[in-house]
């Protein structure tokens, strides 16, 4: 059976046709009209119409950055896209004449993550993805969650630090303000700007504009300040997630976007701090911390199956 998965992010639309067994057959990319939710529909429409061609398509599974309601058709708000009260799963559904699944685009990550990446075997497993902020998924007894309303797993928005950074969502000291790609950006900065010299070789690399692909070479080639960031986001990695066991038990972290291709440089400190924050450390059994192994395709991936298995 072949369905249709769909990752629609700020600037982008990825597509593609995936197998049962979780295989992309084709794959498609096309810009996002962010700020034009129709047209987003009907790239939409455009991407299923040219995957479908010559194919029998059961149905189609989208991923959506933003909080889709409990139905999974409308997305009830998202950050980086013209979405308010958007009955996404009605326009798409009524253009392409296929059965329409919408799903948050981090909880698709995590599905697909779970069925046909780093999480097989696994029933119990929490998906993080570290790009800009921190987007959560959370698979529960083989099922996933999605709460009462649909808007479960905001991961990136516990409060961590009260009177902590102010974040994008409107309240402060989120933890995606301190482990996320945008974490490590400010804190770099703060200490190039503080303190130059721990910061030369970044400085030298950033040519005025301190982004995280400097950051990450200047931390390879030994840089202080930048090695100093990274240490920072291990650290509340690890702690976020120790305070996550407390919670939810999981037997599984998978660890995935943007920032995880820098994994080497903060993946074992966050380990190594993760279990000294552990509540009943020592007599409890140790969840493992794995990288995602599916990258970018693991949200089409996970939307054509949560289709299949509408």
């Amino acid at each position: 059976m072949l369905t249709i998965g769909v990752d629609i992010g700020g600037t982008k639309v990825a597509a593609g046709v995936v197998d049962d067994n979780g295989e992309i057959v084709e794959h498609t990319l096309r810009p996002t009209a962010a700020d034009r939710p129709d047209v987003v529909a009907e790239t939409v429409a455009d991407v299923v119409r040219e995957l479908s061609a010559g194919r029998e398509i059961e149905a189609v599974g989208v991923g959506a950055a933003g909080f889709v309601d409990e139905s999974r058709s409308m997305v009830r708000f998202a950050p980086n896209l013209a979405w308010r009260e958007e009955p996404l799963q009605k326009k798409i559904s009524g253009l392409v004449g296929l059965p329409v699944v919408i799903e948050n685009d981090a909880n698709a990550m995590a599905w697909g993550e779970t069925r046909f990446g780093a999480g097989r075997g696994q029933s119990h497993v929490v998906c993080l993805t570290l790009g800009t902020g921190i987007g959560g998924g959370l698979v529960i007894d083989g099922a996933l969650y999605r709460g009462r309303w649909g808007m479960g797993a905001e991961l990136g928005h516990m409060q961590v630090l009260p009177g902590g950074r102010l974040c994008g969502c409107g309240n402060i000291g989120c933890w995606e303000q301190y482990a996320s790609g945008q974490a490590l950006v400010k804190d770099a900065r703060e200490i190039a700007a503080a303190e130059p010299d721990r910061a030369r070789v970044l400085l030298g690399l950033a040519d005025g504009t301190i982004e995280g692909e400097e950051i990450t070479e200047a931390a390879r080639q030994g840089d202080d300040a930048s090695l100093a960031a990274f240490r920072s986001l291990a650290d509340w990695l690890g702690q976020g997630m120790a305070d996550l066991v407390a919670i939810l038990d999981p037997g599984c972290f998978i660890v995935g976007g943007g920032v995880s291709r820098a994994a080497d440089l903060f993946i074992d400190r966050a380990r190594e701090t993760f279990a000294e924050r552990l509540t009943g450390r020592g007599h409890r059994p140790l969840a493992e911390i794995r990288l995602a192994e599916l990258g970018a395709s693991a949200g089409v991936v996970g939307a054509a199956d949560l289709a299949r298995q509408r």
